[in-house]
């Protein structure tokens, strides 16, 4: 039996514009947002912090508004896979990178490589058309990255586990999207979170326990934090994701990933007071430049 969902409606050219600009501004305060909590706990217990708590919020979400749960095993079994690979691989992979010493810089440009990725494995899996100026515009977008991240001043010495781990949450995000968007474009996004959260919290808590031995400091920074990584990141991001995957190409979707390292950079010099030098700026034009081209132009 499949699920009956209602029909998304058609976008109106302000919900079409006001839902990505919404997505960028909180994907990209989760890294400012993760490098303040950070040093009051380890990045497995962060975790299990911020998937646990966002579990229980979509729980009761999801009995309070009736949401209806799949019927199928099939689709429990989907939305597992999508868990283990969102959640769970491209966040435990990121922030092990960053434990071992990855930059935020090189992280963003690793992570950056997503839209890529996702406009290949859309035209193989998803049997996607990508047109001439829309691969123009994701090339143009990892030179904007590029530009981000040396204007950050990237140190580019790093160990060959850092980069590992970070390639894992590349591959995360890429396989997780292109998954969801196949398998689990028509299931309830209040419980399949819910399922997909806890999945993730169920991976991180035996890492948190057994690696980290539980490694916290409560501080009102990492209340504050925790939450907000939980709701506004976990739920509110990616639930953002997986609505425009519904509702278009994965490939132009995933382009807006070129826009979060420049304003992640901006929000950097914002709130934590990091450097911003003239080629953040000038990639953060370039990758917006990109972004239109992927977004805006006929396929060709």
């Amino acid at each position: 039996m499949r699920i009956l969902v209602q029909p998304i409606p058609v976008a109106r050219p302000s919900v079409a514009l006001t839902l990505p600009f919404l997505f960028i501004l909180m994907w990209s305060s989760g890294y400012v947002v993760g490098k303040l909590a950070l040093p009051f706990a380890g990045p497995f217990t962060l975790l299990v912090l911020r998937f646990g708590l966002a579990a229980l919020v979509l729980l009761l979400v999801a009995l309070l508004t009736r949401a209806p749960w799949p019927r199928q095993r099939a689709h429990y079994a989907h939305l597992v896979v999508v868990g283990l690979l969102v959640q769970a691989l491209q966040f435990g992979g990121l922030y092990t990178g960053l434990k071992l010493g990855v930059s935020a810089g090189i992280s963003a440009l690793i992570i950056g490589a997503m839209p890529l990725c996702t406009a290949f494995g859309a035209g193989v899996f998803l049997h996607e058309r990508v047109g001439v100026r829309q691969w123009i515009g994701l090339g143009a977008g990892i030179a904007g990255v590029l530009l981000v991240a040396l204007g950050k001043g990237v140190a580019w010495h790093t160990g060959a586990a850092g980069i590992g781990a970070v390639l894992l949450a590349l591959a995360g995000i890429t396989l997780g999207t292109l998954y969801q968007k196949k398998y689990c474009a028509g299931l309830d996004l209040r419980t399949g979170g819910c399922i997909q959260l806890a999945v993730a919290t169920a991976v991180a808590l035996p890492l948190a326990l057994g690696l980290e031995g539980w490694q916290v400091t409560w501080t009102p920074t990492l209340v504050l934090a925790s939450g907000w990584l939980s709701v506004v990141n976990s739920i509110g991001a990616v639930s953002l994701l997986f609505l425009m995957m519904r509702r278009g190409d994965a490939s132009r979707v995933a382009s807006l990933f070129y826009l979060i390292p420049g304003t992640t950079a901006l929000m950097g010099f914002a709130i934590l007071g990091e450097r911003l030098g003239a080629l953040s700026i000038a990639g953060f034009a370039v990758t917006a430049g990109a972004v239109y081209l992927c977004t805006r132009t006929a396929k060709s």
